[in-house]
């Protein structure tokens, strides 16, 4: 050991600065005294163990449940503490969504610094989400399941969302450019537990959720989860929902060598759907908030089955197998219609679009009022199924003084998809329009109307597919020193997709889509990181990590008549983390790289080429946990340096992208939620959310703007309830929830100042 001083001596020495604080902190400043520490830093399972923590003080039982988590639940990251984890990982519990009223996935992450959100868009509906710049939508996990389904998610039935940030293809698979999100469903465990809600909000929306949990026999449990809500999600027009769900599971065994558990997520959704704002003058149309263009009949309408089966076995105290399985099944039927155009009325009532003079100099608008917009039909019937099933093996052990955590797997999947395309095609004021183009309205106010019963749906296309995957892999955390881990992993992919459509059966020239096209690929994913950690409280970490998507992962045809290699992907990330106050507060901070090479760009004659190279360089910092035992936060803040390093896409006729920024890729985004609570009764609190500026394209010609929501919350605390006050939107900011590039590029305008009151009973 004498020989390995003077490194350990030198690694402290270049981290001096941050090891001394956290050090002095522990030894000079006295740490308010936490109580008991909260489930919520346990793993998902409450079943499981404990994390071992430090012996404290007790003096009370906690005013709130704790927002920090210290243990993730994805076993294939090779261990449950997030110190261990060389990659950034945000978690947000259900102590947080439930302190913040979220009721959407959506919601959720935006806790989580560098993510944004999309909109509905062609084949692409439902929850969609970036990542540091990067398309999120086929990268959304289900307890480490992919869940690609094309379908809008609540969290009535989740424990904690995990969003993993970097290129993840040795964990997960094809995908993950920027990083991942996992959906952590409740799990039952050994205690009787019943939860009650109720909502209602300004807007009308009324929201009831129960979850119970029911221990049997010795060493079973059962759970239920279910959620039911009516009326309108927002102060925008048109965005009434009707929706329930059910989420049932049982869990055999618990505690025992093998473990059985069982679940499912049922859900049925009839929602109007807002589409957005379309764009003018280079920024979204500056019409009244609550505006909206489709028609009172719009619906999208979801059935959702999510069947799942893990099976866990301990044959040692070093030697676990888990066999995992999964069936998806998403069935969207959408009749909706969005604001696609504006314009103006010409001398025979038509509609003749804004023009655009040359140099992208903008057009001179007319006042609001005489302004009108295009309406298009956005009709569709799609069916996703997803069936996966994943066998791992983790095995623990020491050769000579170096220790192991070894864990190897399988991963067998098949994916099945099809889109019947309708279009609804109408006049305006008697006159023409084109095809896709139901009508035109007032650009100024919501009109209200029925679809016009003169105007048929006509079928279009039939797209359909199928895919089939295979990946083997294993991932080392390797103990070299008691301060020093290494941590490797190789994965290979094997992926292959047919795509088919009724359309273009000429495969004619300029025309994506292809009647037939089959492809398969194969992939090597590794990942790599060193993590020091010269005290408990503190890790320091480097990381190198790759991805890959192939050209048909979505399962459509964006490629022309020809096959593509994938898109491949490849990050760098540095970081630090530490466990101050006893560890009842985390902080930490991350600077990163991912660069996408190989990527997709359009041509003239719409066809598509490899040869695109997007980077995004930033940093980010987060912390969460308790200053005080009546006082916590939880918060980050991220830089996102964006970059189209080479790019020609001739979409919408917005040429060359090159030196472009990425769309929906905001410079810096940040937020903050902070609460306190007195007496162990009476809560107050709230925090912010800001976004940067955006684009709206690739092409940077339509400007989404920055914007900082504040939302406020109080609560009275009983031991069997709870009584929560939510205001959000505080000061009735005008901002833009989401953005999507269809169009030319439109924004969805989010909620102006809405008040919620939640009764939460507990039996």
């Amino acid at each position: 050991m004498a020989k390995r001083v003077p490194v350990k001596t030198a690694l402290v020495g270049l981290l001096v600065a941050p090891s001394a604080m956290a050090q002095q902190e522990t030894a000079q400043t006295p740490a308010p005294a936490p109580a008991t520490p909260s489930t919520e830093n346990q793993p998902a399972d409450p079943s499981a163990a404990p994390a071992t923590m430090q012996t404290v003080t007790v003096t009370g039982s906690r005013p709130s449940e704790d927002f920090q988590v210290t243990r993730g639940s994805i076993n294939r990251l090779g261990a449950a503490n997030l110190m261990d984890v060389p990659q950034s990982v945000v978690v947000i519990n259900r102590a947080l969504m439930q302190s913040q009223g979220v009721t959407r996935l959506e919601d959720a992450v935006r806790n989580a610094p560098g993510v944004t959100i999309g909109s509905a868009e062609g084949g692409a509906i439902g929850t969609n989400i970036n990542i540091n710049g990067f398309s999120a939508r086929t990268d959304i996990y289900l307890d480490g399941m992919r869940d690609r389904g094309q379908y809008y998610r609540d969290v009535f039935a989740l424990e904690q969302v995990e969003v993993l940030m970097g290129p993840s293809s040795m964990l997960f698979g094809r995908g993950s450019t920027g990083g991942v999100i996992n959906q952590v469903t409740k799990k039952p465990f050994l205690k009787q537990a019943t939860e009650l809600s109720a909502q209602a909000t300004t807007n009308g929306l009324v929201r009831t959720t129960a979850d119970v949990n029911t221990p049997f026999e010795e060493t079973n449990a059962a759970r239920v989860s279910a959620m039911f809500q009516v009326g309108k999600a927002s102060t925008v027009d048109q965005t009434n929902v009707l929706d329930f769900g059910l989420a049932p599971s049982v869990k055999l065994g618990i505690g025992t060598p093998t473990e059985i558990t069982l679940g499912a997520i049922l859900q049925h959704r009839k929602d109007q759907v807002n589409y957005g704002v379309p764009n003018l003058n280079g920024y979204p149309l500056n019409a009244p908030r609550n505006t909206a263009w489709g028609f009172s009949d719009d619906y999208t309408e979801q059935d959702v089955i999510a069947l799942q089966s893990l099976i866990e076995h301990k044959f040692a105290p070093n030697l676990n197998l888990r066999n995992q399985t999964e069936f998806v099944w998403v069935n969207t039927s959408v009749r909706e219609t969005s604001g696609g155009f504006v314009g103006t009325l010409g001398s025979n009532g038509g509609f003749v679009a804004a023009p655009r003079g040359p140099n992208n100099i903008p057009y001179s608008a007319a006042p609001l009022g005489n302004l009108w917009i295009r309406q298009l039909s956005r009709d569709r019937n799609i069916n996703d199924i997803t069936v996966e099933n994943q066998t791992e093996v983790l095995a623990k052990f020491d050769t000579g003084t170096v220790g192991h955590t070894l864990l190897m797997g399988i991963d067998l999947n098949y994916e099945s998809y099809s889109n019947k395309a309708f279009s609804r095609t109408g006049t305006c004021n008697g006159v023409a329009l084109p095809a896709g183009s139901v009508g035109c309205t007032p650009a100024g106010y919501t009109v209200g109307a029925s679809t016009p019963g003169n105007v048929a749906q006509v079928p279009g296309n039939y797209a359909s597919s199928q895919a089939w995957g295979a990946g083997f892999y294993f991932n080392d955390t390797i103990q070299v020193l008691p301060e020093l881990k290494l941590v490797g992993g190789l994965r290979w992919d094997y992926y292959a997709a047919t795509i088919g459509n009724s359309i273009n059966s000429a495969n004619t020239p300029g025309n994506n889509s292809v009647p037939f096209l089959y492809q398969a690929d194969t992939f090597t994913s590794v990942r790599g990181g060193v993590i020091f950690e010269p005290t408990p409280q503190q890790s320091y970490y480097v990381s190198y990590s790759t991805s890959f998507n192939p050209s048909l992962e979505q399962l459509t045809s964006t490629t022309g008549t020809s096959t593509l290699p994938p898109e491949n992907n490849a990050g760098w990330e540095a970081g630090v983390k530490y466990e101050l106050l006893n560890a009842n507060l985390s902080l930490n901070a991350a600077v990163f790289s991912i660069i996408k090479n190989n990527a997709r760009t359009a041509n003239p004659d719409g066809s598509y080429s490899p040869t695109g190279n997007v980077q995004v360089t930033g940093g980010r910092v987060g912390v969460s946990g308790r200053i005080t035992p009546e006082w916590q936060v939880f918060g980050g803040y991220a830089h996102l340096n964006g970059v189209i390093l080479n790019g020609l896409s001739y979409q919408n006729g917005i040429g060359n992208t090159t030196g472009k920024v990425p769309l929906n890729t905001p410079t810096d985004s940040a937020n903050l939620w902070t609460t306190y609570t007195f007496k162990e009764t009476y809560e107050i609190g709230g925090g912010f959310f800001y976004v940067g500026q955006r684009y709206a394209n690739n092409a940077n010609t339509v400007v989404v703007p920055a914007y900082t929501r504040f939302d406020l919350t109080a609560a009275y605390k009983q031991p069997t309830y709870d009584v929560r006050l939510n205001v959000y939107n505080l000061f009735n900011s005008i901002y833009y929830d989401g953005v999507i590039a269809s169009d030319g590029g439109r924004a969805v305008m989010g909620a102006g100042t809405t008040g919620m009151i939640t009764l939460n009973y507990r039996l």
